[in-house]
């Protein structure tokens, strides 16, 4: 059983309420016309169930989400989201990655060193091949997708064969 999970944040934990799983959800940020994201934004099918249910399991959940604002900015911003969603009790770990790819893959290296858990104990969950899914796998994490229209948009997804269609499915793979 995995010791740690570590989720994305757009796409995978909550997504933009108008566009859901059909357009990549960082449109929601790029838009000028919105002032306050988090009212754009839902929690994705079955999110607090599926978190609740690995924490009580006495899972690390750990929530690593990218962002492109300044180190200081990124944090109070993803830090935000997860108190709008009232998720702040359930994730034992918050953090906003750099803007580049591996970044996440760095983060997870890092907090499994800090923690001391192995890397056959941990789990990415993420939407995105590029920022999720490869980083994590290329530093010898499981992890899987989350399937979703926008997928498709780098050609090695059609490789990854452990993907989801809702969260709910996660328990298969932990």
């Amino acid at each position: 059983m995995k010791k740690i999970i570590f989720f994305d944040g757009d796409g995978t934990l909550w997504y933009p309420k108008k566009t859901k799983y059909s357009k990549h959800p960082v449109w929601v940020y790029r838009d000028k016309r919105i002032k306050n994201h988090n009212n754009h934004l839902t929690l994705t099918p079955s999110a607090l169930e599926v978190i609740k249910k690995l924490k009580s399991m006495g899972i690390i959940m750990v929530i690593l989400s990218t962002n492109p604002s300044p180190p200081e900015i990124a944090d109070v911003h993803i830090k935000n989201r997860v108190k709008h969603f009232d998720l702040h009790e359930l994730f034992d770990e918050v953090y906003a990655t750099r803007p580049y790819p591996d970044s996440k893959g760095e983060f997870i290296l890092s907090i499994l060193e800090r923690l001391k858990i192995n890397k056959s104990g941990a789990l990415m969950v993420g939407d995105s091949y590029i920022w999720d899914y490869e980083p994590a796998k290329k530093r010898g994490i499981d992890a899987i997708l989350i399937k979703s229209d926008y997928m498709h948009e780098h050609n090695d997804v059609k490789n990854v064969k452990d993907t989801i269609s809702q969260l709910n499915e996660i328990f298969k793979h932990i």
